[in-house]
């Protein structure tokens, strides 16, 4: 039997940039193909160095849509990558949006600094909208539990719900002979009683090998319904002394859920009605592929039995123009503005940062994970000013993190699906999470008993 190897190229040591090559039984397979984001200079450099030849795939499986996981799709395309995209039905739809926002994004930032004078080799765009639109006529889209073959191989691999947003999913990889190592890619594994979205489902039984992520292995969440009484707690102080709520946040998954307990919030009482602004073209776009997709929801959820408009409200307004996304720079009164990009490192979220930002009446929620060297980050850790667009801007506005909205497990979660499993896990790799994280989970791992733990480090092979 020919050896399996694994290289990782991306969310090794870093949470960004997912992507792991695996090499089963001489078939080439690509898990994610993920965005490195941070540094302006250095993220580039990352994507740009793809370390493989795409046109030696033979499959790429992508375990759900965030950037940081599909980024690179257009990427290999526009390097001749012709291959399938294995997905589910959601994260195909979603890519869609997704992939097109990331490719007009950099196309305009590029457009902008170049106007500016400040358009270096870092700055271009690494793809185009014809790339993205190549992206999607590659997508197989496969419901989960439904087995799938690889391309021209006795090698199958099947989707589990990972509860971490619509779509996203943990893979399973095993051939079809006798002794085939059983291969499982955690994905980003989600939350138990996150809105809208199902409980994380673990594909049980022996694994081989375990590739699994480790964000939040040190960290213990609040709960959804204590995050949910936070930012109400958070509305009425800030909207009783006039001011703006900003939350950066991811267009996928994030706005969705906000805008679910802003909802909650509104029908129980808990909040003034104040006018709540989706600044996000797309935002309303996923929210859009959210409604095509009610199949998938959690019908244990009060109000996804109550209504089929969970994420519509008449103080929710969804805010698609420039036009009026600049008109909102001269709003009065409190209002609750929910923009991307949930990492501050781009979209209307900067603009209402230079607007707003420097007011101390006003609020900036943040509601996910800040990845080292992003802007988000370092507003987070309370530095002012800051630099947004080349130039400093102070930061005097009310900053604070609500941990529960998370989409990504703690640690209590991820002991709980490692060990849903059932077992027993031969070797797992710890991928997705900063330092710290990564040892976090190299430790819970080997005090529930699997047999050998690595943490890879950016471009390392192991051969098993």
């Amino acid at each position: 039997m020919s050896k399996t190897s694994i290289t990782f190229w991306g969310a090794a040591g870093q949470v960004t940039g997912s992507c792991h090559l695996l090499d089963y039984r001489g078939r080439k397979i690509l898990l994610d193909a993920g965005l490195f984001q941070g540094r302006r200079r250095a993220s580039q450099e990352l994507n740009q160095a793809m370390s493989f030849d795409p046109r030696a795939l033979d499959a790429i499986i992508l375990s759900h849509a965030h950037i940081d996981h599909s980024g690179r799709l257009p990427l290999l395309a526009s390097r001749q990558y012709d291959g399938p995209i294995h997905a589910t039905p959601a994260t195909r739809d979603l890519c869609a949006v997704m992939l097109a926002d990331s490719a007009h994004i950099q196309e305009s930032d590029f457009r902008w600094l170049q106007k500016k004078g400040r358009a270096g080799p870092e700055a271009e765009p690494l793809y185009t909208m014809a790339d993205v639109l190549t992206v999607q006529e590659l997508m197989h889209a496969h419901p989960y539990g439904k087995s799938f073959r690889i391309d021209g191989a006795d090698i199958r691999a099947s989707f589990f719900d990972a509860g971490h947003i619509l779509g996203s999913a943990s893979v399973v990889v095993q051939g079809e002979r006798d002794g085939d190592p059983r291969i499982v890619f955690s994905g980003d594994i989600g939350r138990w009683n996150q809105p809208i979205i199902r409980d994380p489902q673990a594909p049980r039984g022996p694994v081989d090998t375990l590739i699994i992520e480790s964000t939040y292995a040190l960290r213990q969440h609040e709960t959804t319904k204590g995050a949910s009484e936070t930012l109400g707690q958070i509305v009425r102080r800030v909207a009783e002394r006039g001011g703006k709520v900003l939350i950066p946040s991811f267009a996928l998954g994030r706005t969705q859920e906000l805008v679910y307990a802003l909802h909650e919030l509104l029908r129980d009482g808990k909040i003034p009605e104040v006018p709540i602004f989706i600044d996000s073209p797309l935002a309303l776009e996923a929210t859009d592929v959210f409604r095509m997709h009610p199949e998938i929801f959690d019908r244990s959820e009060d109000l996804v039995r109550e209504t089929s408009h969970l994420l519509d409200h008449h103080m929710v307004r969804y805010v698609r123009s420039v036009e009026e996304s600049k008109g909102l720079n001269r709003l009065k009164g409190p209002a609750i503005i929910i923009a991307a990009s949930g990492m501050v490192e781009s979209g209307r979220i900067l603009h209402h940062l230079i607007n707003h930002g420097d007011n101390p009446n006003n609020a900036i929620v943040f509601v996910g994970f800040q990845a080292e060297h992003t802007l988000g980050r370092r507003i987070r850790e309370g530095r002012s000013p800051v630099k947004i667009y080349g130039a400093e801007h102070e930061i005097a506005a009310e900053i604070t993190t609500i941990n529960g909205y998370s989409a990504h497990a703690d640690r209590d979660e991820l002991r709980h699906w490692v060990t849903d499993l059932g077992g027993p896990i031969q070797r797992a790799f710890c991928v997705h999470g900063e330092p710290e994280a990564l040892e976090g989970m190299r430790a819970m791992l080997l005090e529930l008993g699997v047999g050998e733990v690595h943490v890879p480090k950016h471009g390392e092979t192991f051969t098993f």
